[in-house]
């Protein structure tokens, strides 16, 4: 008898745990399809380049994986949220959501090609030095024999020469930039490789020209300033020629302006001898000293004349 009343209820026992395994099932269901829809809809909007609209798919789509415990498809909706993000220029929510992925994902494979995309974000904003070690060490982690990877080192080994490109050493850029075109001839970066590599040579070829026109000017300088001291010595002491001319002309004037005055006497007028005529030894002198020094004074014009000629042929040459 007591049998007979526990079968209705152990019946409904059974009935309600199917049922509300049936409700869980298509919870499950449903949050898995919308899942799914949404990891669609972010994979079209991708592919339109609507990044802000895949973002936000994306971000939907993980979400739901998040809220429902499904730990399997959280990173890969995660991943997509980053690279739409990265897509979008939004740097600084793309790397909160890199330390995210990190944390609560560290075993999953997306934090290895995190190490490249964090370090593209480094060069973006222009921290080269912390980008080139990231991309050292994803080029350490990843081989050349699955053809995503090798790529993607190629690009590695391209990025890394970009930054040492924007630091300035050159030589070891080239040197990158010739081991993308050498080692991975297949590469869409071999193009823009050889591209910085032409670019590198051309730099070198200019820093030499600068540094020859550099001293040729400062050569040009000193044979100009040297010239000039000529140039001042020589009209200093032609200068100082001209003034003595002058005074000398002007004593000579004087003593000609008293010579032909008539003599004063007061005594009377006596018959005297006739004077002979004496030579004036000091004048006859100076005039020797005038036409020394207008030699002088002419030789050194000559020679003032000259050194302008030669500096003046010496700046056409140059």
């Amino acid at each position: 008898m007591c049998m007979k009343r526990k079968n209705p209820c152990f019946a409904l026992f059974l009935f309600c745990f199917f049922l509300l395994a049936a409700v869980v099932s298509t919870a499950q269901n449903g949050n898995q399809n919308d899942y799914i829809r949404s990891f669609n809809n972010g994979s079209q909007f991708y592919e339109l380049s609507h990044w802000t609209e895949a973002t936000m798919a994306f971000r939907r789509a993980e979400e739901i994986a998040r809220n429902t415990g499904n730990m399997n498809e959280w990173p890969r909706a995660m991943y997509w949220v980053i690279l739409s993000e990265l897509a979008n220029t939004d740097y600084g929510s793309a790397i909160m959501d890199m330390d995210e992925l990190q944390r609560n994902a560290p075993n999953s494979s997306f934090n290895r090609d995190m190490l490249y995309h964090r370090a593209r974000v480094y060069y973006n904003q222009g921290s080269f030095n912390e980008a080139l070690l990231l991309f050292r060490q994803y080029t350490d982690s990843v081989t050349d024999a699955d053809p995503e990877n090798k790529n993607r080192r190629a690009a590695a080994f391209f990025w890394m020469g970009e930054c040492l490109y924007a630091m300035g050493q050159f030589d070891q850029a080239e040197n990158l930039y010739s081991w993308v075109v050498t080692r991975y001839p297949e590469s869409p970066k071999i193009e823009m490789a050889r591209y910085r590599i032409d670019l590198i040579k051309q730099k070198k070829v200019e820093a030499e020209l600068l540094a020859l026109l550099q001293w040729s000017h400062e050569e040009s300088l000193r044979t100009s300033e040297d010239y000039q001291r000529k140039i001042r010595t020589y009209e200093y002491r032609l200068n100082t020629y001209q003034r003595q001319i002058a005074e000398l002309q002007g004593q000579e004037s004087a003593e000609n302006i008293e010579d032909t005055r008539p003599p004063v006497t007061t005594s009377p007028v006596v018959d005297t001898p006739a004077r002979q005529p004496v030579e004036n030894v000091p004048t006859q002198r100076r005039l020797q000293a005038d036409e020394s020094l207008l030699e002088r004074a002419r030789q050194l014009g000559i020679d003032l004349q000259r050194i302008l000629d030669d500096m003046n042929n010496s700046r056409g040459t140059m």
